[in-house]
């Protein structure tokens, strides 16, 4: 059996809320780079609620690793903080704010869990996501003729069409 080389990116930060938006970029550009942008959505949600948690209760300190793995079908998405206190999912009222991160990690989730640490300073939590196979990349169709679109069109003019210079097959698995 041909295995796939497993792709692996680690992020360290303090889980503050200018960060968090940082860290949803950097999932978005890592997966748009391994060719999984149908995970991007979910991958970048998950990790946004489970850095939300670590920045409302971890303590002492908001350091945390982000990891996320890729091997075969399957991404692997989980943050370790230093506090070994292990999360709880709860049922929030209707009427709450927050208390639904990991009902929502669930929700979305092939598989999710939580474990301690080796060491019993901290804990990790983890989810998964499926990953489908990349298909191959056409190449981009070439053309005969170029017309530039106006920096500054006539709003009285519809814009130009522009086709679309990726094309992508339909029905086609993303890896």
């Amino acid at each position: 059996m041909i295995r796939q080389p497993s792709r692996h990116c680690t992020v360290e930060l303090q889980a503050l809320p200018a960060r968090i938006g940082h860290v949803r970029r950097i999932v978005s550009a890592q997966l748009r780079y391994w060719h999984l942008d149908a995970l991007i959505d979910p991958a970048a949600l998950g990790v946004s609620e489970l850095l939300a948690n670590v920045h409302r209760h971890a303590r002492p300190s908001k350091q945390c690793t982000v990891e996320l793995y890729a091997l075969l079908d399957q991404l692997t998405v989980s943050v370790h903080d230093r506090d070994p206190r292990l999360p709880r999912i709860r049922d929030a009222d209707s009427w709450e704010t927050c208390g639904r991160g990991l009902s929502l990690i669930a929700a979305l989730s092939e598989s999710w869990g939580m474990r301690p640490d080796t060491d019993g300073r901290g804990k990790v939590v983890w989810f998964t996501l499926p990953a489908l196979a990349a298909a191959p990349r056409r190449p981009a169709a070439t053309h005969s003729h170029w017309e530039p679109i106006p920096l500054d069109p006539d709003p009285l003019q519809p814009a130009p069409a522009v086709a679309d210079p990726l094309p992508r097959a339909e029905g086609t698995k993303v890896g």
